[in-house]
């Protein structure tokens, strides 16, 4: 005779668990960094949020391709900084970034823009303090903006250059400026009219996010980055470096710029990158006042020592035509001053010595080695199609985690306590058995937790340990419906042996169910949602799978492994006395009513 529907071998189903479990602590303890703590998040170890809030030049919505493509270059930014856990993420016309750990202060850089392009130097540079030189031509004075990482002194020596010669002015008026029509006409007189300082009224764009950031942009181009010299004069005049730059990674590469240093020292007056495109007279092969070089011309970046003294430097290497470029450009500028220029601040700015083959230079500027490793980083994924505001830059303490940590952990406590309550005084001997049900799931957990950090680079966070603490009733519901399946089944006059298969065969179909319900909702939420909810999302979906191994390989056996023992199917002790009393009552009334019917 075959065996009734669900009966089991619980050694063999015992035995695949142990397997399992030994074969993920196997994992977890010889693979990998040999660490088996799971990652934790930035609110339980700390590190640092940013908040980066889109700047355009008109004010306008920034398009969703825009904003999707700088999300996907800052988390390849992210990457590179080499730590797990990161995440970017979109809110609105805002990205948010994320690092966890302590070693997260890089994260702050990360919405930089990134825009780098060579300029050649107008003139000497002027302190930051000092007005232009009234007797140097107005078309070789200009000031300049600042950088995001510290700069060489202004005249600062480039790889593989000496330094330039003492006092002497570098640069030489760029021929093209004065020949360029003004964009904002001067008065008659030597100075610009106060019109010149101020854009051109122009209509209010669509959809503003910020119509303030927008004019400063404008009225920043109309001054610093005029055709006229005697604007970019007034522009060096009145720029100060102290200031935060409204055209910080917003500069016109075709036109002139007046900017600063990073640290504010000096103002520089830049030639354009490229020659203006109404110039017919300029030659293509014209590299005497444009260098024609801009970050897209770069293959690779990387932080190096100073092999002229202290700190490390920034060595990139061009691309082929980015080579032939700086090649042209160095030939036909020696002894002529170069800025390199990151998102409209000068950066460093040596003089050339000879013409540089090779396709490779530095930017030096007095680095750490932090700051040279992540502007390398920066330079090297591309610059972003937006430029950034940091609206928010927090760093969270590792002390506030480890209390939201222990208030988590806490809270999980109090509710497995309240489960073990329950079932021991409902159900007693199954109250016990669902007790070591929920300590074998979270074993097997924990593991899981170890493993996905390392190879996903998946973090615990506060929702994620929510996610756990919901998923904790899942699983007890799971035995729940298990163990009234088989009080139904001792009510209807059968033994406590007999009846954990029927019941199992029963009580499984509802389980599945209920799981795969709670699987479904968590995966459609972890799709749709974004942030931490997908913490919560993520976790609560493998609880559940987790439920369902935890149910068919340990639940089901020992209850089975119970219902053959005479000690623990005693009634009395096993917590199924009521149901097994209430059986007994109804196969008393079920045996009374057949002998009436015989009798008959």
């Amino acid at each position: 005779m075959a065996p009734p529907a669900g009966q089991i071998r619980p050694a063999k189903y015992l035995a695949s668990f142990v397997l399992i479990v030994v074969a993920l602590y196997a994992l977890v303890f010889f693979t990998g960094n040999g660490s088996a703590k799971p990652k934790l998040g930035i609110d339980l170890q700390g590190g640092t949020l940013v908040t980066l809030t889109a700047r355009q030049e008109d004010g306008a919505q920034p398009s969703e391709e825009a904003l999707n493509r700088a999300r996907d270059l800052i988390e390849v930014r992210v990457n590179g900084l080499g730590v797990s856990g990161a995440e970017v993420v979109r809110d609105g016309n805002n990205l948010v970034i994320t690092v966890p750990g302590a070693d997260s202060e890089g994260a702050k850089g990360l919405g930089q823009t990134a825009r780098l392009a060579f300029r050649k130097v107008i003139g000497q540079p002027v302190p930051a303090g000092a007005a232009p030189n009234p007797s140097q031509p107005s078309s070789s004075t200009a000031p300049s903006s600042g950088a995001s990482t510290p700069p060489a002194t202004p005249p600062s020596q480039s790889a593989g250059q000496a330094p330039p010669s003492s006092g002497a002015p570098q640069g030489r008026p760029a021929p093209n400026l004065a020949a360029q029509p003004s964009s904002t006409p001067p008065s008659s007189g030597a100075a610009p009219s106060s019109s010149a300082s101020t854009p051109p009224s122009t209509p209010p764009a669509p959809s503003n996010i910020d119509p303030k950031v927008a004019k400063e942009i404008q009225e920043a181009k109309a001054l610093r980055q005029s055709t006229d010299p005697q604007v970019l004069q007034q522009a060096a005049l009145l720029l100060d470096c102290t200031q935060p730059d409204p055209l910080r990674g917003n500069d016109d590469l075709d036109k002139p710029l007046v900017t600063c240093d990073e640290k504010g020292e000096f103002k520089y007056t830049l030639a354009p990158v490229n020659p203006p495109k109404e110039d017919t007279q300029t030659k293509a092969d014209d590299y005497s006042n444009y260098s024609r070089l801009t970050g897209e011309d770069i293959n690779n970046a990387a932080a190096n020592n100073n092999p002229n003294g202290t700190g490390y430097v920034v060595n990139l290497d061009f691309k082929s035509e980015g080579g032939s470029k700086w090649a042209k450009f160095t030939s036909a500028n020696v002894q002529q001053a170069v800025a390199v220029v990151l998102d409209g601040e000068v950066m460093s700015a040596p003089t050339i010595q000879s013409a540089i083959e090779g396709g490779s230079t530095e930017i030096s500027g007095k680095f750490t080695l932090k700051e040279a490793q992540n502007l390398a980083n920066t330079l090297k994924y591309g610059a972003l199609p937006l430029s950034f505001d940091s609206s928010e830059a927090q760093t969270v303490s590792p002390t506030l985690g480890l209390q939201s940590l222990k208030a988590g952990l806490i809270a999980g406590g109090i509710g497995l306590a309240l489960v073990f309550v329950y079932c021991m005084f409902y159900y007693r001997l199954l109250g016990v058995l669902t007790i070591l049900s929920l300590a074998l799931s979270a074993v097997i957990i924990y593991a899981v937790l170890v493993l996905l950090g390392r190879l996903i680079g998946f973090t615990l966070d506060l929702a994620g340990i929510a996610g756990f603490i919901v998923a904790i009733g899942i699983t007890a519901d799971s035995f729940i419906v298990f163990f009234e399946r088989l009080k139904d089944e001792v009510r209807e006059g059968r033994t406590f042996r007999s009846a954990v298969p029927r019941a199992w065969v029963r009580s499984r179909r509802t389980i599945l169910s209920a799981d795969a319900v709670s699987f479904i909702a968590a995966a459609v939420l972890y799709v749709i949602a974004v942030g931490q909810v997908k913490g919560f999302a993520f976790t609560l979906g493998m609880s559940t799978v987790l439920d369902l191994v935890v149910v068919f390989l340990v639940t089901h056996p020992l209850v089975a492994m119970a219902s053959k023992s005479k000690f623990l199917s005693n009634p009395s002790l096993s917590g199924l006395g009521g149901a097994a009393r209430e059986g007994a009552a109804h196969r008393a009334a079920t045996t009374g009513k057949t002998t009436a019917v015989k009798g008959a």
